[in-house]
């Protein structure tokens, strides 16, 4: 049997057959595997990944098959991402044959193997072109190419997507958030992306990834530069930590559909970003990702926020558009995304001809969850504008990291406390705080908090908000305290573990306040149920 390594091409079968959790030889680690046959256009194509628990990157992994009661190392191997991820894919020329295959890593001294599964591979669906862009198949509402973009939302209780069914139901493309400006959203982006991608892409599905972001509550053009250039950053190790791009991969797209940069007690929007500030952060973002990645990075956003929250750049319409609107049906064909009633949003991607140059559509957030394997009872719905060829070409080019691109561990952090505030106990004491690393750009995760010096007694119980402005940029409120002189540390904590802690001594003194007049509890009529689908297209 001849094996090689190649990059994956979609094709029409597919089956799933999933390992069971390992069996650890060492104490302390475990190596998981899956493996399935992922559909592809000439010969059967076989992806195995899994995961290192606990992490550690850099570690061999070797595919091992038993042939007449003996285990064997196969060619094939891979190493361990910065997360402990490992992948690999390879075709096979035989058809129908039945064998064990298991993997297996050393970690220190200990050899260690996943459980062993025994598969059956099936012939792949015969195809007349060998043209891979033909197992792209066109199988969306107005014969366009079908996709999906799924968060922690399609998660609902930890549970899995069915890749395989989604597949079957004519999904060719699936667009993951795979990291978020707000380091607990980015947490929960991460933990889903370890398990969507390798699964979408097993099952004969392209990924595309995208970034959530929240701007910076600053009208400094400079401070607006460091903070797209930060959060760039943060994608740019996301994707060294899961290998770089793939041929299996669509590019990286930023989700930018929020320009509230400070939110009122009543939960309203107290201050929005101006057109101006809006635009730069994106062309800085792009670019960034643009030079970094080798590959055009997708710009997602809604009409009516392109031609009100956002000045027309020729920097940022050379990239692709994906554009979201709803309440049109894609099944007709003279439909399309960014026209009014009456003329079309005037935009950075608006034609001469009052059109909207989009290449993905989000024609529908109101797609039935069950039709595609999904455990939400919703998930987004996308088509693709172009042909198969079109499609094909968004992968082209891969990149894998260097050294330089991975997250680092424990960086070096250095505090400023720009500003204290704290005169009674009637108004919350307030501290303005930047954290740096050591090139001086600003920390691109964590967050900080008030700790009280461990002498100290009588400590009450404090409530502490902290609000991002940018960056490494934050101001902490702290309320709850008491009349007198306090003392303690402004501390600064990642908890991804990619920036070191740090911490700066404060002290200040508070008088006694006017307390507060109680407020009259006010009864509220309940709102009537939204129903968030009416005039969406149920599909």
């Amino acid at each position: 049997m001849k094996y090689k390594l190649i990059a994956i091409l979609v094709g029409i079968s597919t089956v799933l057959l999933t390992v069971s959790l390992p069996t650890a030889v060492a104490a302390t680690s475990k190596l998981s595997m899956t493996v399935k046959q992922t559909p592809n256009v000439i010969e059967p194509l076989l992806t195995f990944y899994g995961t290192l628990t606990p992490k550690k990157s850099g570690l061999v992994v070797k595919i091992q098959s038993e042939i007449n009661g003996k285990w064997s190392d196969t060619r094939f191997s891979t190493k361990t991402t910065k997360l402990g991820t490992w992948k690999l894919e390879t075709v096979v020329t035989a058809q129908n044959s039945v064998i064990n295959y298991r993997a297996r890593t050393t970690v220190g001294s200990k050899v260690i193997y996943s459980t062993s599964k025994k598969i059956t591979v099936k012939p792949a669906a015969q195809i007349s072109e060998t043209d891979p862009a033909k197992a792209v198949e066109a199988l969306g509402p107005g014969g366009r190419i079908h996709g999906v973009d799924i968060s922690r939302w399609q998660h609902p209780y930890g549970k899995l997507i069915d890749f395989t069914k989604m597949y079957s139901a004519g999904i060719r493309f699936a667009m993951i958030k795979a990291s978020d400006t707000r380091d607990d959203a980015d947490a929960l982006a991460l933990k889903y992306l370890l398990l969507d991608r390798p699964a979408a892409q097993a099952a004969g599905i392209y990924t595309g990834f995208y970034h959530y972001a929240v701007l910076p509550n600053t009208s400094d053009r400079a401070a607006i530069i460091r903070d797209a250039t930060a959060q760039a950053q943060k994608v740019i190790w996301r994707v060294s930590a899961i290998g770089g791009l793939t041929a299996r991969d669509l590019p990286y797209a930023l989700d930018l559909e929020n320009n509230c940069v400070k939110v009122a007690s009543n939960g309203s929007c107290a201050t929005y970003a101006t057109r101006s500030s809006v635009t730069l952060w994106a062309e800085t973002f792009m670019e960034i990702l643009n030079d970094k990645l080798g590959r055009k990075p997708i710009f997602y956003s809604y009409p009516s926020f392109l031609e009100g929250a956002m000045a027309k750049s020729a920097a940022l319409n050379k990239y692709p558009l994906w554009l979201a609107q709803y309440s049109i049906n894609p099944f007709d064909p003279i439909n399309q995304p960014g026209l009014k009633p009456a003329g079309c949003y005037v935009h950075s991607w608006t034609s001469s001809a009052c059109q909207s140059q989009w290449i993905i559509w989000q024609y529908s957030s109101c797609g039935i969850g069950v039709r595609y394997g999904v455990p939400s009872s919703r998930v987004d719905l996308n088509v693709f504008r172009g042909t198969a060829q079109n499609f094909i070409d968004l992968t082209a080019g891969t990149w894998v990291p260097e050294p330089i691109d991975l997250m680092p561990i424990n960086e070096a952090t250095t505090m400023l406390i720009s500003k204290q505030r704290a005169t009674d106990t009637s108004k919350a004491v307030t501290f303005d705080v930047g954290v740096n690393r050591p090139d001086g750009s600003p920390v691109v995760t964590g967050t900080v908090r008030f700790a009280f010096d461990p002498l100290a007694v009588n400590k009450p119980t404090l409530t502490q908000t902290v609000t991002r402005a940018a960056s490494g940029l934050w101001t902490l409120s702290i309320t709850g305290l008491t009349a007198g002189s306090w003392a303690g540390s402004i501390q600064f904590s990642d908890q991804t573990k990619t920036h070191a802690a740090t911490q700066l001594p404060v002290t200040f003194d508070l008088l006694q306040g006017v307390a507060p007049t109680p407020k009259p509890t006010v009864s509220t009529t309940p709102k009537p149920a939204i129903d968030g689908c009416k005039n969406q297209i149920r599909n």
